[in-house]
């Protein structure tokens, strides 16, 4: 009788998340125009005027940096591409920062709930966007939602315009400003759409696999069909473990050439994705790291851009 392998899948920064010193730190991992502890905003007029925004990852964060310009302040409480939004533990620094936003920008799905629980506590009433409920996304019939909907590009078009439009109830003065510098950034949306089009057309329904769910909108966008066995991909976002014969039929996958690419997310690590990863490479298929938040120095577009090409490289080798 086969024995249960156990996935131990231990998201990498979760044991340092509950360090003081981490937390301290991160607090601090904001946006470039704030610090995250209000010292800024105290300095000068110019920067008490600016909106304080806090988000709950730096995707977000720069989101609103991009439409809010030098007219907003942004506190992102996620900004390491090392740590895990679902096993995030909030402090004090991020509850003032939040008693102190103006507007409030959450994943929601479920992914980041620390937020919805902060917000409870505090006596603040900020505007609150919510990305899930701006997508309209919902789960599939007898299904789970896929709440990674910042891979989605219309939804984030529509983010942009639902960021505008809640810096404008705050700033009216500046509401062209916002509408603007939201048109901006959903024309540099268009180009993504076209190289997702592309892919579509070159290789529509063709087969990948994934080691989480993360990249799904993507993937479906650029017409690929997901051929990863659904409790695999469960199991490895839920830190669950991951029966011997999903592993087995995972790995066949990549033994037997039937996918095109493993689109691999990097922030999880364990022995059941390492397997899958090496599995991929030793059959000469294409490993196509993502990610949950941004690289470091990058901003939304360069980020999903690279993660489009690197998805279109892969599947013309």
């Amino acid at each position: 009788m086969p024995v249960s392998i156990s996935m131990s899948m231990s998201r990498r920064l979760a044991p340092r998340l509950m360090s003081g010193a981490c937390l301290i730190f991160l607090a601090g991992c904001g946006s470039s125009s704030d610090t995250g502890n209000g010292s800024a905003a105290s300095q000068s007029p110019a920067a008490a005027s600016r909106i304080p925004v806090v988000a709950s990852t730096d995707v977000y964060g720069d989101l609103a940096e991009q439409i809010g310009g030098g007219k907003v302040t942004v506190t992102s409480i996620i900004s390491d591409p090392d740590q895990d939004p679902h096993s995030y533990e909030a402090n004090t620094q991020n509850r003032l920062a939040l008693s102190k936003a103006k507007v409030v920008i959450e994943n929601g799905g479920g992914y980041d709930d620390f937020i919805d629980r902060m917000l409870k506590s505090g006596g603040s009433s900020p505007e609150v966007i919510n990305a899930v409920k701006v997508s309209g996304r919902t789960a599939p019939a007898g299904g789970e939602l896929n709440e990674h909907v910042w891979y989605d590009f219309p939804t984030v078009a529509k983010l942009a315009d639902r960021i505008a439009a809640a810096l404008a109830e705050a700033d009216p003065d500046d509401a062209a400003t916002f509408t603007g510098k939201a048109k901006a950034f959903k024309g540099k949306l268009t180009p993504l759409e076209q190289k997702e089009a592309a892919i579509k057309a070159d290789h529509g329904g063709e087969a990948v696999a994934v080691t989480e769910p993360v990249p799904l909108y993507m993937l479906q966008a650029s017409g690929l069909r997901n051929a990863t066995p659904e409790a695999f991909s469960e199991a490895v976002e839920e830190g669950d473990d991951v029966s011997p014969r999903t592993l087995r039929d995972t790995l066949a996958l990549f033994t037997g050439k039937k996918v095109k690419a493993l689109v691999y997310n990097e922030q999880t690590s364990g022995p059941q994705t390492e397997r899958a990863e090496q599995a991929a490479k030793t059959a000469g298929i294409p490993v196509v790291p993502v990610t949950e938040t941004l690289p470091r120095g990058e901003d939304y577009i360069g980020w999903m851009t690279a993660n489009v090409d690197a998805l279109a490289s892969a599947l013309a080798k």
